[in-house]
């Protein structure tokens, strides 16, 4: 049976009023979810912090929240166990399905399909505000067909578990990450990098010495970045040349993620296009504020608006990769960015320019012997996560039209 969204939903049930006595609120902006995933979550005091304006969405367990302005870069997500006092930005449709009539996450499964967002996409395309948009009643107006609450459920939990795996995947990879940042710092920051006896050398009475960036360890020299890396200039045009090759605009490129985790047809690329190599560390140059600090698992290419960078030796790439996901190295890249309206890195003249106390190479080997292996798992786990994604978005529009029906225990 066919039904309209808002028959099956209230859309922007629950909004935030003066009578609401919040002491606090975490609040969910529109870039800190993207298909599905929550990146960051900000907890304002409400008697010290300034609230946005936009906080106002109170959003419920089994929510559905879907961006209204640019669809297409599918900031959305369903919420299963929400935090107390969780607020969604206005910039968000947040939808409560009436659990009676329809499951919540067969739902979500609908209204993500690939199909849906670019209709809403062609949809807010046509608005006359400064950004593509949409009004809530737009989702509320579309048509779906609704098998059985059973079949409902056997499909979502079918689509459901496959994401489990890719959430799996991604907890792995963050924890890996996590642990390849904090021997970074403690060998390279705290300077307790393990010395000829295994020891650690600030703490075990290494010697230091005076330099223009303060006290480093005997033996280490001060360098400028574009000593030690190179930066890559390979342009080229669309065409089929780059059949062999993955594209990566800056706009699939993770935030503060060591592996690039997606990529798209060459035949969508753009021109101003420049080549990178698999190992070779890119970086968003456009906000560099973002920290997009990616290791590019396969050979590509992306817009001019990303930094190709590539070590020197295959011995550095962890240390260097490590070395510019530092938040300080991301902050000289902004202070030495470029335009106001769009602040823009360069890499001569700015980035390039930084100083480091760079070790020696035994101790930068020692270094990529215990990090690269975590960064090949990571690796291994994002393309396991790309095959899986693939599949589910197969499988999701078949199952959405009973092209694939699922079996179902009958009722006696």
């Amino acid at each position: 049976m066919k039904y309209k969204i808002h028959e099956l939903c209230e859309i922007n049930k629950n909004t935030l009023s003066k009578n609401d006595n919040y002491q606090f609120i975490n609040y969910l902006d529109t870039s800190n979810l993207t298909e599905g995933t929550i990146s960051d979550l900000q907890r304002l005091d409400v008697n010290v912090d300034r609230i946005p304006s936009r906080a106002k969405r109170i959003v419920k367990e089994h929510d559905i929240l879907i961006s209204t302005v640019r669809p297409n870069q599918k900031h959305y997500g369903i919420i299963h166990k929400p935090i107390e006092n969780m607020i969604a930005s206005t910039g968000f449709a947040v939808i409560t399905p009436d659990k009676s009539k329809v499951y919540p996450e067969y739902l979500y499964r609908f209204l993500i399909q690939d199909q849906i967002t670019q209709y809403l996409q062609a949809v807010a395309e046509t608005s006359t505000s400064t950004y593509p948009s949409i009004k809530p009643s737009v989702i509320g107006k579309l048509e779906i067909e609704l098998p059985t609450i059973k079949e409902q459920i056997a499909v979502a939990n079918i689509l459901a578990s496959l994401d489990q795996k890719i959430g799996i995947n991604n907890e792995i990879n963050k924890k890996l990450e996590e642990m390849a940042q904090a021997i970074f710092k403690h060998w390279f920051v705290d300077f307790e990098f393990p010395n000829e006896n295994s020891e650690p050398y600030k703490s075990s009475g290494g010697e230091m010495v005076e330099s223009e960036l303060g006290m480093i360890p005997k033996g280490w020299r001060v360098v400028k970045l574009k000593e030690i890396i190179e930066f890559i200039k390979n342009s080229t045009k669309p065409g089929e040349q780059l059949n062999n090759r993955k594209y990566v605009p800056i706009d699939t490129m993770p935030i503060k993620k060591l592996i690039l985790n997606s990529y798209k047809s060459y035949k969508e690329a753009k021109s101003s296009l420049i080549l990178f190599e698999k190992y070779d560390i890119l970086i968003g140059a456009m906000r560099v504020y973002f920290h997009r600090v990616n290791l590019a698992p396969f050979r590509g290419v992306t817009r001019t608006t990303t930094f190709v960078l590539r070590s020197k030796s295959l011995e550095d790439i962890s240390y260097n990769l490590l070395l510019l996901n530092m938040p300080s190295t991301i902050s000289y890249a902004d202070q030495s960015s470029i335009g106001s309206t769009i602040p823009y890195a360069v890499w001569e003249g700015g980035l390039g320019e930084m100083l480091l106390a760079q070790p020696p190479i035994e101790i930068r080997k020692k270094f990529n012997n215990v990090i690269f292996p975590l960064l090949e798992k990571m690796i291994l786990n994002s393309q396991q996560n790309i095959r899986i994604q693939k599949i589910r978005d197969t499988l999701l529009p078949k199952l959405m039209s009973g092209e694939i029906r699922v079996p179902v225990e009958e009722e006696k």
